[in-house]
């Protein structure tokens, strides 16, 4: 090749260009009333310090994706921001003798001019950051919008703490298998605190609507899962104590074989059922109970263990005494926290039963009958037949819930009633670095909310981190003392601030106009426009926290008459996981870790988005290959010097090598659009490097011809989305205008794409023997005559007549003899 043209240099073109965009202001996202809108957006990251591969593989398609329909005609937004509240900072803060702020910051400016070197389309001026008091003033206004409609409210609730740190502790912060506080080590216990809820279990029921969203089924079976809706009823059984405890089942036709009754340990009831006798062991067993986690004490593999109280309570279909217990599988958070124990019917009550002697009555059986005594729970109850069951002997199982509920209602011990797993959202933190809870304490006036008008209530910056890890709000004077709203006496300021997905369930709609001053936090029009989000894109790790917070926001958001749509995000998209190439998770224990700048310095932006476009499918992801980026450089390399380096020895063109080149090049228009949409980004790069071989092959001869210059303008185009830098000095050396971003996306004819030859085999009793190449639309007759007539049939057949000839049109005729 010769020297004078210029090899592809990344490092050099990539920083020219992005400078070029942005003082073109290129991507800056405006309303145009001539365009539809598209808003896409993927999950903003936490200001760590670098970003990491993972990042990359979750924005970079989606990159793509925003620019590919710009180039389609849309009107994009493409926002980013930083998820700036949370532990980690706090922890740093600690750790590193620095104020979080400080070391929040430092991070995020490193981190924005790594993702400039990503090369999005980012409008960098609807940037936010969710630290920073124009923001956390509009978290505080929604928090105060929440509890003006009763949807924020305070009760006392069980939280992990740490007695060491005396402060409670996010689940984060608890780790390995003992269950002790990360920052000193100590077990954590649970505690009973009083906290701020928001009531997003009101929602439940339109949380389970997912009939105007196109989310993977994934993330709808989970969601579903986590609000876990049952239905049944709800049966009054009466206590010594002349109080009653209500037990909610979905199996009320099952009443007639319970036995024993069970209480989760941190139940209020415990205590005033616990009888002296068992006191000891009651308060031993809840203190073991207070060390576990929710996903311990409902392992299915793990022994059923549990207390007697002392006290029963009474059945109230038969009158029956039954002894009321205490174990850990039971959990305050589902239901009411007890449940009525049916042994013969449900497999961990039929454990525990056993272990603790205790008995198992028989009320649902198959025809057959069952053997005596039970040796397993017979769960199958919607085929059997409710036996010794009083009045509902002999009736059918799948008749019996519905007659026994009405039964309970027309008697006045039970109602029909439909039970969630949700729970409200517990989102007090009792930590510094978060959004302050707008709320004061008067002794006169009780719990005032802070007037609007007095947002943002704010973080002194002057606060000292105690080594105890306490919240330093607690004992900061100029915080903590303040004045009561409605007297003008003294009052004290709530100290717990807000979880950090509070920031992240209304983000998109701060895009729209960052730190807004108007009245709400958002500018009408800007939101007229835009809303809501069409795509979402980011982890499926966020489906049963984030993603349903953010529903839920966006549902009492337009309760409040902030928007008049339903659901946040319109699609949602999820990138798997890279792995190590070891194919473990990457952490810098294990050193595996990918660093996307050191990639970036050796083989620039646009090889290591092409890699991460083709290297996986993009919803599964898969283990990091090094030797697999460097194909990827070869690639674009050889798309530079294909393009825009002459040939050395031209050769005589012909027409059909002109009918190919115009044939694959449709193709591949059509393959790369519909692969585009489908989120199928491997398939879309493989098809435009089939495309460059093919250009390879052709350019000898069609070198500067009309066809060619065509082929390589609309290839620049296609690979726009996957490599913008190069496709953007590609377009400019090609003689195109600025930009190539601002192309129509190119559109396919479909006469062209369709091949008009076609190869099929020719086999002799099922054995292949020749190929052939026909028209597509050769008939039967024709292609008969031709295979018969190739010399390797006339050997193979040896002057054997054919008995008959079978053919599948395009792909094979077999000629038997």
């Amino acid at each position: 090749m010769t020297t004078k043209y210029d090899r592809y240099q990344p490092r050099k073109i990539e920083p020219f260009w992005r400078q070029k965009w942005e003082e073109s202001g290129l991507y800056r996202s405006v309303i145009r009333k001539d365009k539809p809108k598209f808003y896409a957006l993927t999950m903003l990251p936490y200001p760590s310090g670098d970003l990491h591969i993972g990042h990359w593989y979750a924005m970079v398609p989606s990159d793509a994706q925003a620019r590919f329909k710009r180039m389609n005609g849309y009107n994009v937004l493409f926002p980013i921001g930083f998820d700036a509240f949370g532990l980690p900072a706090e922890n740093a803060a600690i750790k590193r003798n620095v104020h979080p702020q400080k070391w929040t910051m430092n991070n995020i400016e490193r981190m924005r001019e790594q993702l400039k070197s990503m090369g999005a389309i980012f409008d960098w001026q609807r940037e936010v950051i969710t630290c920073l008091p124009g923001y956390y003033k509009w978290s505080q206004w929604l928090f105060l919008k929440l509890y003006e409609r009763g949807l924020a409210y305070k009760k006392m609730a069980p939280v992990d703490f740490c007695p060491t740190c005396n402060t409670t502790l996010a689940r984060e912060q608890v780790w390995g298998e003992d269950r002790h506080c990360e920052r000193c080590e100590t077990p954590v216990v649970k505690k009973e605190l009083d906290q701020w809820f928001l009531k997003i279990t009101d929602y439940a029921e339109e949380l389970l609507d997912f009939s105007k969203i196109d989310w993977p089924e994934r993330v709808v079976s989970m969601q579903k899962n986590w609000i876990g809706k049952s239905e049944g009823a709800e049966v009054d059984f009466e206590l010594p104590n002349q109080e009653k405890l209500t037990v909610f089942t979905t199996r009320p036709d099952t009443l007639w074989g319970v036995t024993f009754m069970v209480l989760a340990p941190e139940h209020p009831l415990v205590d005033k059922l616990t009888t002296e006798e068992y006191k000891e062991q009651v308060k031993a067993y809840q203190y073991a109970a207070s060390r576990q986690s929710e996903i311990e004490r409902l392992a299915v593999d793990k022994e059923k263990t549990g207390v007697f109280t002392g006290s029963y309570a009474v059945n109230p279909v038969n009158g029956e005494k039954i002894p009321i217990w205490i174990a850990d599988y039971v959990m305050m958070g589902y239901g009411t926290g007890a449940i009525m124990a049916v042994p013969a019917h449900d497999e961990r009550d039929y454990a525990f039963a056993r272990k603790y002697n205790l008995p198992i009555k028989v009320v649902i059986s198959p025809d057959e009958g069952l053997p005596e005594p039970l040796t397993a729970p017979y769960t199958e109850v919607e085929n059997g037949k409710m036996v010794n069951s009083g009045p509902f002997t002999g009736v059918p199982a799948q008749e019996g819930k519905a007659r026994v509920i009405a039964w309970l209602e027309e008697k006045g011990l039970g109602r029909r009633a439909v039970n969630y797993r949700l729970r409200d959202w517990l989102i007090s933190r009792q930590r510094y670095w978060g959004t302050p809870i707008p709320i004061v304490y008067c002794d006169k006036c009780g719990t005032v909310p802070v007037p609007e008008k007095d947002l943002p209530v704010l973080l002194p910056e002057d606060a000292e981190f105690l080594p105890t890890g306490e919240s330093p709000l607690k004992h900061h004077a100029g915080f903590l003392h303040t004045e009561c709203p409605r007297c003008g006496g003294p009052a004290r300021r709530e100290t717990d601030t807000m979880d950090t997905f509070i920031c992240s369930s209304w983000y998109q709609y701060a895009y729209l106009s960052p730190y807004y001053e108007g009245p709400i936090p958002f500018d009408r029009a800007e939101a007229d426009y835009w809303l809501p989000v069409d795509l979402y894109t980011g982890g499926v790790e966020h489906a049963c926290m984030h993603l349903i917070y953010t529903r839920f926001f966006t549902k009492a958001m337009r309760d409040l008459g902030l928007v008049d749509f339903d659901e946040p995000m319109l699609v949602l998209r999820n990138q798997g996981i890279i792995l190590g190439e070891d194919s473990e998770k990457m952490s810098k224990s294990r050193g595996n870790v990918v660093a996307p700048d050191d990639l970036v310095n050796t083989y620039g932006t646009d090889t290591v988005r092409v890699y991460l476009m083709f290297g996986w499918r993009w919803e599964m992801g898969g283990p990091w290959d090094s030797k697999g980026i460097e194909g990827s450089y070869r690639f674009l390399n050889r798309v530079w010097e294909l393009l825009l380096f002459p040939v050395e020895e031209k050769v005589n063109p012909t027409p059909e090598m002109v009918e190919t080149l115009q044939r694959k090049l449709h193709q591949t228009i059509k393959r790369a659009t519909l692969d585009l949409k489908d989120f199928a980004f491997n398939t879309y790069i493989a098809a435009l490097m089939e495309f460059s071989n093919l250009l390879s092959k052709v350019k000898p001869a069609l070198w500067e011809t009309e066809s060619w210059q065509e082929a390589a303008k609309t290839f620049t185009l296609l690979l726009a989305p996957a490599a913008p830098h190069l496709a953007e000095e590609l377009w400019s050396r090609l003689g195109g205008d600025y930009s190539v971003h601002d192309q129509p996306w190119p559109q396919w004819d479909e006469a062209l794409v369709l091949e008009k030859q076609v190869e099929i085999v020719i086999q002799i009793n099922g054995k292949i023997k020749e190929r052939l190449v026909i028209a597509v639309d050769a008939p039967e007759e024709e292609v008969k005559e031709q295979a018969l007539a190739l010399a390797g049939i006339q050997a193979a057949l040896g002057g054997k007549t054919p008995r008959k000839t079978i053919y599948v049109p395009g792909r094979l005729l077999n000629i038997v003899v």
